[in-house]
C-alpha cells in the first residue's frame, strides 16, 4: 500500500475576512474530497485571512496511480482562478517503510 500527501500554500485574492476565506477554502476542499475521493482539510495559516493552507491525503494500491492523482490534484488547485497557488509539497510511503 502506498499513501501519499500533498500540502497547498496559497494566496487568495481580495479577502477581507476569515468568513470571506472560509467562503474559498471550503468549496475547495469539498470539491477535492468529492472529485478525487481523497481526505482533505484546512491544516494551515487558519488565523490569516489571505492566506490558506490546504492537506489532501491518498492511499492508493501502486506508485504510479499515487503519482498521477498527487499531480492531478496540484493541477486541480493550481488551476483556480481565485486563488494562487505559493507553493505544493508532496511526501510518498510505502507501508514497508
Amino acid at each position: 500500500m502506498w499513501i501519499g500527501w500533498i500540502e497547498f500554500d496559497v494566496l487568495l485574492g481580495d479577502v477581507r475576512s476569515l468568513k470571506e476565506k472560509r467562503a474559498i477554502i471550503r468549496p475547495l476542499v469539498t470539491e477535492l474530497r468529492q472529485r478525487f475521493q481523497v481526505s482533505a482539510a484546512e491544516v494551515d495559516h487558519l488565523d490569516l485571512h489571505r492566506r490558506g493552507g490546504v492537506g489532501v491525503a491518498v492511499a492508493s494500491a501502486d506508485a504510479a496511480h499515487l503519482v498521477e492523482l498527487l499531480d492531478s490534484i496540484e493541477r486541480f488547485v493550481a488551476g483556480r482562478p481565485e486563488l494562487e497557488l505559493l507553493s505544493a509539497h508532496r511526501r510518498m510511503l510505502t507501508s514497508e517503510d
